[in-house]
């Protein structure tokens, strides 16, 4: 798959799936779901202030006639109500509104609603840019912010689901950055691709190609690969970065949305339920990406 527009209309076909929006007094929130059920990939449950949220339908034009509203007290009940529908099977996935993504989440985990999985939840990502020769799914930018090896396998456990879900990748190259594309006892990344790489190849980390470590251009160029006399299946060639922290990788998603120009497509994965998260700074186009893919993602979430 070389185009994020595939994984839209791939959505179409397998959706719609029912969101729950929690905390939906957001403009940014409405919209996306306006133009998601307009496409025909969701269905949706208000949750947060009815009356802001019809206020705010109104001023920009989006008939709420064809959705379930719930009212709540506050952003917490919003997101209290909201994780219960889907824990109570009535929605596919919740939808970040107008709540902080920490506040949301620790909803999603608390025991009660049987959604953890005792998994790290990762944000992964999956860019299109006219610069590469395919999709490229990348984690993490925005949960995790200093991940243990033990972190960094359910890191490459979440991309490799989504790689095959949504991608269609069917034995993902996975690539694990660092600075450098060699082991160095000062890098700690580096030390833990190397690791990474040998459990792979042991059999503890299943169904996907992993090495490292690799700096950037070795992982997604072949003539920075050869220059630098890598022989590997993964460079040059990789289907799934891995980033060292979120520093690295919160500055590799915005440079490539806001310098390089690529479109982007994100989920939170490592739930039940995959999570839907927009931001204002998203172009529309991503929003309603966005949420194509967590409707792929929903309901067949074992990871």
């Amino acid at each position: 798959m070389k185009k994020l527009n595939e994984i839209l209309e791939k959505a179409k076909k397998y959706g719609p799936k029912t969101v729950a929006v929690a905390a939906s007094e957001d403009e940014v929130v409405l919209k996306a779901i306006d133009k998601a059920k307009k496409e025909g990939i969701i269905n949706a449950m208000l949750v947060g202030d009815v009356e802001k949220t019809k206020k705010l339908a109104n001023e920009n034009n989006i008939d709420l006639s064809e959705y379930k509203l719930v009212d709540a007290k506050d952003y917490n009940d919003a997101a209290e109500k909201a994780v219960k529908l889907v824990a109570d099977k009535q929605a596919d996935f919740v939808m970040k509104g107008k709540i902080k993504t920490g506040d949301l989440m620790r909803v999603v985990l608390k025991e009660e609603y049987g959604l953890r999985t005792g998994k790290t939840l990762s944000l992964v990502s999956i860019f299109e840019t006219p610069l590469y020769h395919k999709l490229l799914v990348v984690s993490d930018a925005g949960m995790t912010i200093a991940p243990t090896l033990e972190q960094k396998v359910d890191l490459i456990n979440n991309a490799i689901f989504v790689a095959k879900k949504a991608v269609g990748v069917e034995i993902p190259k996975v690539a694990i950055l660092g600075a450098v594309e060699i082991v160095n006892p000062k890098m700690p990344a580096t030390i833990e691709a190397a690791i990474l790489s040998q459990m792979n190849k042991r059999g503890q980390i299943k169904g996907c190609i992993v090495d490292g470590p690799f700096a950037l251009d070795n992982a997604v160029s072949k003539e920075a690969a050869e220059h630098k006399g890598i022989v590997s299946d993964v460079a040059g060639d990789a289907d799934v970065l891995i980033m060292p922290d979120i520093e690295a990788g919160n500055i590799f998603y915005k440079s490539m949305v806001f310098l390089g120009g690529a479109k982007v497509a994100s989920a939170i994965v490592g739930a039940k339920v995959p999570v839907a998260l927009t931001s204002r700074a998203d172009s529309d186009e991503t929003k309603l990406l966005s949420l194509a893919l967590t409707t792929l993602l929903a309901g067949d979430l074992n990871v």
